[in-house]
């Protein structure tokens, strides 16, 4: 194999140790090696990054092990060539399995390009992710809290949600804290309701009418506290991150325009692959990538298996969400395509290829700088037309005849 850089590094991170390999070499002659081992301390880590400037080295690389490998790249970054690697896919061959022949393989593959840099954003991106990730399991926290709530009312007979479309907004909120102070009538609790909710008077007396004890009023207590908490840190998470996204208003105003991509989409969208799409090869990898494509799995000339292959799934998750949302945008191409794909695919294929197109969409218009075109809903159908018109020509000409198609209108 071809030597491509001289002096390298492998790096095999763990949590408290780091054995790093140093390659270096010309190309046709056996390199040197010298390894050492390093805590991962911050200290230690500088100290391997100062032994590593001393040998030359200009290449790094390591495995995506974890989380293990990002205070390593923190420290090395802006000093050296990073290169972090899939672990799957730098598998050192079976057999005598130690950490230093790890960082020995790793290196070697350094030494000779074999090791497919995996995209790391800049780090105003980095910290962009970690908020906009964490915003997501808080909401999925107070997804999961509204449950248990819901549950604990009806082990209470307190049907409230079978007449309130949303148990949690400001009347809901209201009646709760009522039920939990236990000194109101059904009636009274039901006055309390605000806006068309008023309308259905009768209905919350009979659904606030229940068998509440004292368990139910402690837990109710401590499950509001813990919902009240979760709003007030998502907002205070929505301010940051609008903070972070100042030097990506355009671009952030840019991805807006796709039928289904909201503010929070396109936030996420930004924080997870950036707005400089030469990271990525093309817009196929970014949907591998991204695990919003079919897969191919095929051997022995059949095609085993279509399933679409894991990807990053914070991204595919807000992607899908953002998919059923452009199917109830009502005039756009989106909507149109995935309710013909839901007739014959179902609901869930349908909304993942609206998701591989909405990130079609976004690296086009990121790489280019150019507004969204949306092709409109009667698109499809004249697509079918044109294409119905071209099978029947030819079925004719391939009888003999001579066939020019002109509009009626014109004809006449």
């Amino acid at each position: 194999m071809q030597v491509i850089i001289e002096r390298c590094a492998g790096l095999d991170v763990h949590q408290e140790t780091v054995v790093a390999c140093v390659l270096a070499g010309t190309p046709g002659q056996r390199p040197t090696k010298e390894i050492r081992t390093f805590c991962t301390m911050t200290r230690d880590l500088e100290a391997l990054r100062d032994w590593l400037k001393a040998a030359g080295v200009t290449h790094v690389g390591m495995e995506s092990t974890g989380v293990y490998w990002r205070p390593v790249y923190a420290v090395l970054e802006g000093h050296f060539e990073l290169i972090v690697g899939n672990a799957r896919h730098i598998r050192n061959v079976p057999g005598r399995k130690t950490d230093v022949k790890d960082s020995e393989w790793i290196a070697d593959l350094v030494r000779h390009g074999l090791i497919a840099k995996s995209f790391v954003p800049p780090k105003p991106l980095r910290e962009m992710r970690e908020l906009l990730r964490y915003r997501r399991k808080l909401v999925e926290s107070q997804a999961a809290e509204r449950n248990r709530l819901l549950k604990l009312l009806e082990t209470a007979n307190i049907k409230l949600a079978s007449v309130a479309s949303d148990v949690f907004g400001v009347s809901g909120h209201a009646m709760l804290k009522a039920l939990i102070l236990g000194t109101a009538s059904s009636e009274e609790m039901a006055a309390l309701a605000k806006g068309r909710l008023r309308r259905k008077h009768a209905d919350l007396v009979l659904a606030l009418d229940g068998r509440i004890e004292d368990y139910h009023r402690f837990l109710l207590t401590l499950q509001l506290r813990r919902l009240d908490a979760a709003e007030q840190d998502i907002t205070a998470l929505d301010k940051r991150i609008d903070e972070k996204l100042e030097p990506y208003r355009t671009q952030h105003a840019l991805l807006m325009q796709i039928p289904g991509v909201d503010w929070l989409v396109a936030a996420v969208l930004i924080a997870e692959i950036g707005i400089d799409m030469s990271q990525f090869l093309s817009v196929f990898h970014l949907a591998a990538w991204a695990g919003v494509c079919p897969g191919s799995y095929e051997s022995a000339g059949k095609q085993k298996s279509g399933r679409a292959r894991k990807g990053n799934v914070h991204l595919r998750t807000i992607l899908v969400g953002a998919a059923i949302s452009a199917s109830r945008t009502k005039g756009s191409y989106l909507r149109d395509k995935f309710h013909r794909l839901k007739a014959r695919r179902g609901a869930l294929r349908a909304a993942l290829a609206i998701a591989h197109k909405i990130l079609v969409a976004a690296y086009h218009m990121l790489a280019k700088g150019v507004p969204y075109k949306d092709l409109g809903e009667a698109y499809l159908d004249e697509i079918g037309q044109t294409r119905t018109l071209a099978n029947l020509k030819r079925r004719i000409e391939r009888l003999g005849y001579h066939v020019i198609l002109e509009p009626q209108a014109a004809a006449a």
